[in-house]
Protein backbone atom coordinates (compact mmCIF):
# COMPACT_ATOMS: atom_id res chain seq x y z
CA UNK A 1 0.00 0.00 0.00
CA UNK A 2 1.33 3.38 -1.00
CA UNK A 3 1.85 5.90 1.78
CA UNK A 4 2.83 9.49 1.32
CA UNK A 5 6.48 8.84 2.24
CA UNK A 6 6.78 6.93 -1.04
CA UNK A 7 6.53 10.29 -2.82
CA UNK A 8 8.92 12.42 -0.76
CA UNK A 9 11.72 12.14 -3.30
CA UNK A 10 9.36 13.28 -6.04
CA UNK A 11 8.21 16.11 -3.77
CA UNK A 12 11.71 17.58 -3.74
CA UNK A 13 11.89 17.56 -7.53
CA UNK A 14 8.32 18.84 -7.88
CA UNK A 15 9.15 21.69 -5.51
CA UNK A 16 11.76 22.91 -7.98
CA UNK A 17 9.22 22.71 -10.83
CA UNK A 18 6.55 24.45 -8.78
CA UNK A 19 8.79 27.33 -7.79
CA UNK A 20 9.99 27.79 -11.36
CA UNK A 21 6.38 28.00 -12.52
CA UNK A 22 5.58 30.41 -9.68
CA UNK A 23 8.41 32.70 -10.74
CA UNK A 24 7.25 32.63 -14.36
CA UNK A 25 3.44 32.94 -14.33
CA UNK A 26 1.39 33.39 -17.48
CA UNK A 27 -2.23 34.35 -18.06
CA UNK A 28 -5.27 32.68 -19.65
CA UNK A 29 -4.38 31.06 -23.00
CA UNK A 30 -0.99 32.79 -23.30
CA UNK A 31 0.92 29.93 -21.67
CA UNK A 32 3.64 29.34 -24.24
CA UNK A 33 6.49 29.00 -21.72
CA UNK A 34 4.40 26.97 -19.26
CA UNK A 35 3.17 24.59 -21.96
CA UNK A 36 6.74 24.19 -23.26
CA UNK A 37 8.01 23.42 -19.75
CA UNK A 38 5.27 20.81 -19.22
CA UNK A 39 5.86 19.20 -22.61
CA UNK A 40 9.62 18.95 -22.07
CA UNK A 41 9.17 17.37 -18.65
CA UNK A 42 6.66 14.83 -19.97
CA UNK A 43 9.01 13.86 -22.79
CA UNK A 44 11.89 13.48 -20.33
CA UNK A 45 9.79 10.92 -18.41
CA UNK A 46 9.67 8.71 -21.49
CA UNK A 47 6.09 9.60 -22.43
CA UNK A 48 5.83 9.40 -26.21
CA UNK A 49 2.19 10.29 -26.88
CA UNK A 50 1.99 14.04 -26.20
CA UNK A 51 -0.34 16.43 -28.02
CA UNK A 52 0.02 20.20 -27.74
CA UNK A 53 -1.89 23.22 -28.98
CA UNK A 54 -5.27 22.05 -27.67
CA UNK A 55 -7.34 25.12 -26.78
CA UNK A 56 -4.27 27.09 -27.93
CA UNK A 57 -1.80 26.06 -25.22
CA UNK A 58 -3.33 22.98 -23.60
CA UNK A 59 -1.36 19.71 -23.41
CA UNK A 60 -2.65 16.14 -23.21
CA UNK A 61 -0.34 13.14 -22.77
CA UNK A 62 -1.17 9.42 -22.66
CA UNK A 63 0.55 6.80 -20.49
CA UNK A 64 -0.24 3.19 -21.32
CA UNK A 65 -0.29 0.77 -18.39
CA UNK A 66 1.38 -2.65 -18.40
CA UNK A 67 -1.62 -4.46 -16.93
CA UNK A 68 -3.44 -5.14 -20.17
CA UNK A 69 -6.41 -3.60 -21.90
CA UNK A 70 -8.68 -1.27 -20.00
CA UNK A 71 -10.34 2.13 -20.04
CA UNK A 72 -8.67 5.52 -20.13
CA UNK A 73 -9.16 7.95 -17.25
CA UNK A 74 -8.32 11.64 -17.39
CA UNK A 75 -6.45 13.60 -14.72
CA UNK A 76 -6.67 17.38 -15.06
CA UNK A 77 -4.42 20.19 -13.81
CA UNK A 78 -4.93 23.88 -14.60
CA UNK A 79 -1.87 25.97 -15.50
CA UNK A 80 -2.80 29.67 -15.68
CA UNK A 81 -2.11 32.50 -13.22
CA UNK A 82 -4.03 35.64 -12.22
CA UNK A 83 -3.59 39.37 -12.98
CA UNK A 84 -2.51 40.23 -9.41
CA UNK A 85 0.57 42.04 -8.06
CA UNK A 86 2.27 39.51 -5.77
CA UNK A 87 2.90 40.35 -2.11
CA UNK A 88 4.10 37.00 -0.77
CA UNK A 89 7.73 38.20 -0.43
CA UNK A 90 8.97 34.68 -1.17
CA UNK A 91 12.34 34.16 -2.88
CA UNK A 92 10.44 32.57 -5.78
CA UNK A 93 7.96 35.45 -6.19
CA UNK A 94 6.71 36.31 -9.65
CA UNK A 95 9.19 37.83 -12.08
CA UNK A 96 6.30 38.93 -14.28
CA UNK A 97 4.95 42.20 -12.80
CA UNK A 98 1.20 42.19 -12.28
CA UNK A 99 0.86 38.44 -12.78
CA UNK A 100 1.04 35.77 -10.06
CA UNK A 101 0.04 32.23 -9.22
CA UNK A 102 -2.50 33.18 -6.55
CA UNK A 103 -4.71 30.09 -6.90
CA UNK A 104 -2.25 27.21 -6.67
CA UNK A 105 -2.22 26.27 -10.34
CA UNK A 106 1.57 26.12 -10.22
CA UNK A 107 1.21 23.43 -7.55
CA UNK A 108 -1.51 21.59 -9.47
CA UNK A 109 0.75 21.42 -12.53
CA UNK A 110 3.73 20.26 -10.47
CA UNK A 111 1.66 17.56 -8.73
CA UNK A 112 0.40 16.14 -12.01
CA UNK A 113 3.92 16.22 -13.44
CA UNK A 114 5.16 14.33 -10.38
CA UNK A 115 2.43 11.74 -10.80
CA UNK A 116 3.26 11.49 -14.51
CA UNK A 117 6.89 10.69 -13.73
CA UNK A 118 5.91 8.01 -11.23
CA UNK A 119 3.23 6.43 -13.43
CA UNK A 120 5.47 6.45 -16.51
CA UNK A 121 8.17 4.58 -14.61
CA UNK A 122 5.94 2.02 -12.87
CA UNK A 123 2.91 1.58 -15.19
CA UNK A 124 1.27 -0.67 -12.57
CA UNK A 125 -2.23 -0.36 -14.02
CA UNK A 126 -4.34 -1.51 -16.94
CA UNK A 127 -5.67 0.74 -19.66
CA UNK A 128 -4.35 4.27 -19.99
CA UNK A 129 -4.07 7.60 -18.19
CA UNK A 130 -4.67 10.88 -20.03
CA UNK A 131 -2.82 13.74 -18.38
CA UNK A 132 -4.75 16.95 -19.10
CA UNK A 133 -2.86 20.21 -18.61
CA UNK A 134 -5.46 22.92 -19.11
CA UNK A 135 -5.06 26.63 -19.90
CA UNK A 136 -7.40 29.46 -18.93
CA UNK A 137 -9.30 28.20 -15.89
CA UNK A 138 -9.60 31.72 -14.52
CA UNK A 139 -11.07 33.73 -17.45
CA UNK A 140 -14.74 34.27 -18.15
CA UNK A 141 -16.53 32.19 -20.78
CA UNK A 142 -15.24 30.52 -22.88
CA UNK A 143 -12.70 29.09 -20.47
CA UNK A 144 -10.06 26.45 -21.09
CA UNK A 145 -12.04 23.42 -19.92
CA UNK A 146 -14.97 24.38 -22.13
CA UNK A 147 -12.71 24.76 -25.16
CA UNK A 148 -10.81 21.52 -24.53
CA UNK A 149 -14.11 19.64 -24.32
CA UNK A 150 -15.43 21.42 -27.42
CA UNK A 151 -12.25 20.47 -29.28
CA UNK A 152 -13.01 16.82 -28.57
CA UNK A 153 -10.43 15.64 -26.05
CA UNK A 154 -12.82 13.17 -24.42
CA UNK A 155 -13.49 11.30 -27.66
CA UNK A 156 -10.04 11.84 -29.17
CA UNK A 157 -8.27 10.24 -26.21
CA UNK A 158 -11.04 7.77 -25.33
CA UNK A 159 -11.52 9.19 -21.84
CA UNK A 160 -14.28 7.40 -19.89
CA UNK A 161 -13.86 9.11 -16.50
CA UNK A 162 -12.22 12.39 -15.53
CA UNK A 163 -10.85 13.67 -12.21
CA UNK A 164 -9.75 17.05 -10.90
CA UNK A 165 -8.04 18.37 -7.77
CA UNK A 166 -7.58 21.78 -6.14
CA UNK A 167 -5.69 22.92 -3.07
CA UNK A 168 -7.72 24.27 -0.14
CA UNK A 169 -6.26 26.96 2.15
CA UNK A 170 -7.42 26.39 5.72
CA UNK A 171 -7.52 22.61 5.32
CA UNK A 172 -4.58 20.93 7.05
CA UNK A 173 -1.73 19.54 4.98
CA UNK A 174 -2.34 15.83 4.50
CA UNK A 175 -6.14 16.08 4.58
CA UNK A 176 -8.65 15.83 1.76
CA UNK A 177 -12.23 17.03 1.30
CA UNK A 178 -14.87 15.78 -1.12
CA UNK A 179 -18.59 15.14 -1.38
CA UNK A 180 -21.00 13.45 -3.76
CA UNK A 181 -23.14 15.75 -5.90
CA UNK A 182 -22.60 19.52 -6.12
CA UNK A 183 -19.30 20.66 -4.59
CA UNK A 184 -18.78 24.02 -6.35
CA UNK A 185 -21.29 26.55 -7.63
CA UNK A 186 -22.17 27.89 -11.04
CA UNK A 187 -21.10 31.33 -12.22
CA UNK A 188 -23.45 33.45 -14.30
CA UNK A 189 -23.06 37.19 -14.93
CA UNK A 190 -25.73 39.77 -15.71
CA UNK A 191 -26.11 43.31 -17.01
CA UNK A 192 -29.25 45.41 -16.56
CA UNK A 193 -29.60 48.80 -18.23
CA UNK A 194 -32.39 50.92 -16.74
CA UNK A 195 -33.64 53.42 -19.34
CA UNK A 196 -35.44 56.52 -18.05
CA UNK A 197 -35.43 60.21 -18.93
CA UNK A 198 -32.62 62.40 -17.63
CA UNK A 199 -32.62 65.99 -16.57
CA UNK A 200 -31.50 68.51 -13.97
CA UNK A 201 -31.07 67.15 -10.46
CA UNK A 202 -32.94 70.18 -9.08
CA UNK A 203 -36.04 69.19 -11.07
CA UNK A 204 -36.50 65.44 -10.55
CA UNK A 205 -40.25 65.74 -11.26
CA UNK A 206 -39.38 66.47 -14.90
CA UNK A 207 -37.45 63.21 -15.25
CA UNK A 208 -37.95 59.47 -15.03
CA UNK A 209 -35.10 58.92 -12.63
CA UNK A 210 -33.26 55.67 -13.46
CA UNK A 211 -31.12 55.95 -10.31
CA UNK A 212 -34.10 55.56 -7.99
CA UNK A 213 -35.49 52.81 -10.23
CA UNK A 214 -32.13 51.00 -10.21
CA UNK A 215 -32.10 51.13 -6.41
CA UNK A 216 -35.54 49.53 -6.31
CA UNK A 217 -34.42 46.83 -8.75
CA UNK A 218 -31.33 46.02 -6.68
CA UNK A 219 -33.50 45.53 -3.60
CA UNK A 220 -36.11 43.62 -5.59
CA UNK A 221 -33.51 41.15 -6.84
CA UNK A 222 -32.70 40.19 -3.25
CA UNK A 223 -36.29 39.09 -2.66
CA UNK A 224 -35.73 36.35 -5.24
CA UNK A 225 -33.27 34.88 -2.74
CA UNK A 226 -35.04 35.72 0.53
CA UNK A 227 -38.68 35.17 -0.50
CA UNK A 228 -38.80 33.18 -3.73
CA UNK A 229 -36.16 30.50 -3.09
CA UNK A 230 -36.27 27.59 -0.63
CA UNK A 231 -33.96 28.64 2.23
CA UNK A 232 -32.42 25.14 2.12
CA UNK A 233 -31.28 25.78 -1.45
CA UNK A 234 -28.29 27.92 -2.37
CA UNK A 235 -28.70 31.05 -4.48
CA UNK A 236 -26.59 34.22 -4.42
CA UNK A 237 -27.38 37.32 -6.49
CA UNK A 238 -24.68 39.94 -5.98
CA UNK A 239 -24.75 43.36 -7.63
CA UNK A 240 -21.11 44.31 -8.01
CA UNK A 241 -21.15 47.25 -10.44
CA UNK A 242 -23.35 50.34 -10.67
CA UNK A 243 -22.76 53.11 -13.20
CA UNK A 244 -24.78 56.34 -13.36
CA UNK A 245 -24.01 60.02 -14.01
CA UNK A 246 -20.61 61.52 -13.27
CA UNK A 247 -21.84 64.95 -12.16
CA UNK A 248 -23.58 66.06 -8.96
CA UNK A 249 -26.35 67.96 -10.73
CA UNK A 250 -27.37 65.55 -13.48
CA UNK A 251 -30.01 62.85 -13.39
CA UNK A 252 -28.86 60.47 -16.15
CA UNK A 253 -31.11 58.93 -18.77
CA UNK A 254 -29.85 55.43 -17.98
CA UNK A 255 -28.13 53.44 -15.22
CA UNK A 256 -26.13 50.23 -15.64
CA UNK A 257 -26.34 47.43 -13.06
CA UNK A 258 -24.07 44.39 -13.25
CA UNK A 259 -23.24 41.44 -11.06
CA UNK A 260 -23.00 37.70 -10.61
CA UNK A 261 -25.33 34.80 -9.81
CA UNK A 262 -24.15 31.66 -8.00
CA UNK A 263 -26.02 28.44 -7.26
CA UNK A 264 -25.51 24.69 -6.86
CA UNK A 265 -28.65 23.86 -8.82
CA UNK A 266 -29.10 23.90 -12.63
CA UNK A 267 -32.80 24.55 -12.02
CA UNK A 268 -32.07 27.67 -9.99
CA UNK A 269 -29.98 29.03 -12.86
CA UNK A 270 -33.12 28.88 -15.02
CA UNK A 271 -35.17 30.46 -12.23
CA UNK A 272 -32.69 33.30 -11.73
CA UNK A 273 -32.45 34.18 -15.42
CA UNK A 274 -36.24 34.17 -15.87
CA UNK A 275 -37.25 35.92 -12.66
CA UNK A 276 -34.50 38.56 -12.61
CA UNK A 277 -35.80 39.84 -15.93
CA UNK A 278 -39.38 39.78 -14.65
CA UNK A 279 -38.46 41.74 -11.50
CA UNK A 280 -36.40 44.33 -13.39
CA UNK A 281 -39.07 44.83 -16.06
CA UNK A 282 -41.91 45.01 -13.57
CA UNK A 283 -40.25 47.62 -11.37
CA UNK A 284 -39.04 49.71 -14.30
CA UNK A 285 -42.40 49.74 -16.05
CA UNK A 286 -44.11 50.72 -12.82
CA UNK A 287 -42.08 53.93 -12.89
CA UNK A 288 -42.48 54.52 -16.63
CA UNK A 289 -39.03 53.21 -17.58
CA UNK A 290 -37.69 50.23 -19.53
CA UNK A 291 -34.79 47.81 -19.14
CA UNK A 292 -32.32 45.91 -21.27
CA UNK A 293 -31.26 42.60 -19.74
CA UNK A 294 -28.33 40.31 -20.56
CA UNK A 295 -27.60 37.06 -18.72
CA UNK A 296 -24.36 35.21 -19.52
CA UNK A 297 -24.07 31.61 -18.41
CA UNK A 298 -20.38 31.21 -17.67
CA UNK A 299 -19.67 28.04 -15.65
CA UNK A 300 -22.13 25.33 -14.56
CA UNK A 301 -22.10 23.79 -11.07
CA UNK A 302 -19.32 21.28 -10.38
CA UNK A 303 -21.21 18.06 -9.68
CA UNK A 304 -19.38 14.93 -8.51
CA UNK A 305 -20.67 11.58 -9.75
CA UNK A 306 -21.31 8.86 -7.15
CA UNK A 307 -19.12 6.00 -8.45
CA UNK A 308 -16.17 8.25 -9.25
CA UNK A 309 -16.48 10.00 -5.88
CA UNK A 310 -16.22 6.61 -4.18
CA UNK A 311 -13.07 5.86 -6.20
CA UNK A 312 -11.58 9.22 -5.18
CA UNK A 313 -12.41 8.65 -1.51
CA UNK A 314 -10.88 5.16 -1.59
CA UNK A 315 -7.68 6.48 -3.20
CA UNK A 316 -7.31 9.31 -0.70
CA UNK A 317 -8.01 7.01 2.24
CA UNK A 318 -5.43 4.52 1.01
CA UNK A 319 -2.89 7.35 1.01
CA UNK A 320 -3.63 9.15 4.28
CA UNK A 321 -6.13 7.02 6.21
CA UNK A 322 -9.88 7.22 6.73
CA UNK A 323 -9.75 9.96 9.38
CA UNK A 324 -7.92 12.39 7.09
CA UNK A 325 -10.56 12.30 4.35
CA UNK A 326 -13.76 14.30 4.86
CA UNK A 327 -16.30 12.73 2.52
CA UNK A 328 -18.97 15.30 3.42
CA UNK A 329 -16.94 18.43 2.70
CA UNK A 330 -18.62 21.83 2.81
CA UNK A 331 -19.82 23.03 -0.56
CA UNK A 332 -18.65 26.33 -2.04
CA UNK A 333 -20.35 28.81 -4.35
CA UNK A 334 -17.02 29.61 -5.94
CA UNK A 335 -16.97 28.44 -9.56
CA UNK A 336 -14.64 25.92 -11.21
CA UNK A 337 -14.59 25.32 -14.95
CA UNK A 338 -13.71 21.63 -14.44
CA UNK A 339 -17.51 21.45 -14.31
CA UNK A 340 -17.52 21.33 -18.12
CA UNK A 341 -15.44 18.16 -18.05
CA UNK A 342 -17.82 16.63 -15.50
CA UNK A 343 -20.71 17.42 -17.85
CA UNK A 344 -18.88 15.58 -20.63
CA UNK A 345 -17.81 12.54 -18.58
CA UNK A 346 -18.48 11.11 -15.11
CA UNK A 347 -15.83 12.04 -12.59
CA UNK A 348 -14.99 13.70 -9.30
CA UNK A 349 -13.27 16.81 -7.96
CA UNK A 350 -11.37 16.69 -4.67
CA UNK A 351 -9.78 19.29 -2.37
CA UNK A 352 -6.31 18.78 -0.89
CA UNK A 353 -5.14 20.71 2.16
CA UNK A 354 -2.76 23.66 1.77
CA UNK A 355 -2.55 24.48 5.50
CA UNK A 356 -3.10 27.90 7.14
CA UNK A 357 -2.09 29.99 4.14
CA UNK A 358 -3.70 33.13 2.77
CA UNK A 359 -6.82 32.54 0.72
CA UNK A 360 -6.67 31.96 -3.00
CA UNK A 361 -6.72 35.13 -5.15
CA UNK A 362 -4.98 37.00 -2.32
CA UNK A 363 -1.73 38.86 -3.21
CA UNK A 364 0.00 37.20 -0.22
CA UNK A 365 -0.98 33.64 -1.21
CA UNK A 366 1.60 30.95 -1.87
CA UNK A 367 1.26 27.22 -2.43
CA UNK A 368 2.69 25.13 0.43
CA UNK A 369 5.17 22.70 -1.11
CA UNK A 370 4.51 20.16 1.66
CA UNK A 371 1.20 19.50 -0.12
CA UNK A 372 2.97 18.25 -3.24
CA UNK A 373 3.61 14.73 -1.98
CA UNK A 374 -0.06 14.35 -1.06
CA UNK A 375 -1.25 15.51 -4.46
CA UNK A 376 1.20 13.28 -6.30
CA UNK A 377 0.32 10.33 -4.08
CA UNK A 378 -3.41 10.88 -4.55
CA UNK A 379 -3.11 10.85 -8.34
CA UNK A 380 -1.06 7.64 -8.24
CA UNK A 381 -3.43 5.92 -5.83
CA UNK A 382 -6.41 7.03 -7.90
CA UNK A 383 -4.96 5.51 -11.08
CA UNK A 384 -4.00 2.28 -9.34
CA UNK A 385 -7.50 2.11 -7.79
CA UNK A 386 -9.57 3.01 -10.85
CA UNK A 387 -7.37 0.98 -13.22
CA UNK A 388 -6.42 -1.85 -10.89
CA UNK A 389 -5.11 -4.85 -12.81
CA UNK A 390 -7.47 -7.22 -10.95
CA UNK A 391 -10.47 -4.89 -10.92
Amino acid sequence: MHKVDSFRDLQQEATEWRRYLHENPELDYRLQNTARFVTEKLASFGINHIETGIAETGVVALIQGQGGDGPTIGLRADMDALPIVEASNKPWSSKNPGVMHACGHDGHTAMLLGAAKYLASMRNFKGSVALIFQPAEEPEFPSGAFRMVQEGIMDRFGISQVFGMHIQPGLDIGKFGICTGPIMGSQDDFDIVVKGEGGHAAEPHRTIDPVVIAAQIILGLQTLVSRRTDPLDSLVISVTKLKAAEAYNIIPDHVEISGTVRTLSPGLRDFAEREMLAVAQGIARGFGANVEFKYLRSVPPTINHPEETRLAITAAQDLVGVAAVNDAAKKSLGAEDFAYMLEARPGAYILVGNGPTSDCHNPAFDFDDEALAYGIGYWVKLVETALAVNR
